[in-house]
């Protein structure tokens, strides 16, 4: 899940969000987004969906199905 982490971490910080920010747009901790970003866990299927309704990406792009 690396791609998923450093897609994520590439989208927060094009939108200059805090871990705090993005979390709270989303309905989660600002520390599970940095898990998420360390690769240390990986969201469930709703908080990946949530992260690409935010983004306006697919969600295969955030796990590195399509570029």
């Amino acid at each position: 899940m690396k791609i998923f982490a450093e897609r994520l971490k590439e989208l927060r910080m094009e939108e200059d969000l805090s871990l705090d920010k993005l979390g709270e747009a989303i309905g989660v901790s600002g520390v599970a987004i940095g898990r998420w970003e360390r690769c240390e866990r990986i969201p469930n299927i709703e908080n990946l969906v949530a992260l690409a309704v935010y983004f306006k990406v697919r969600t295969d792009y955030l796990v590195g199905l399509e570029d």
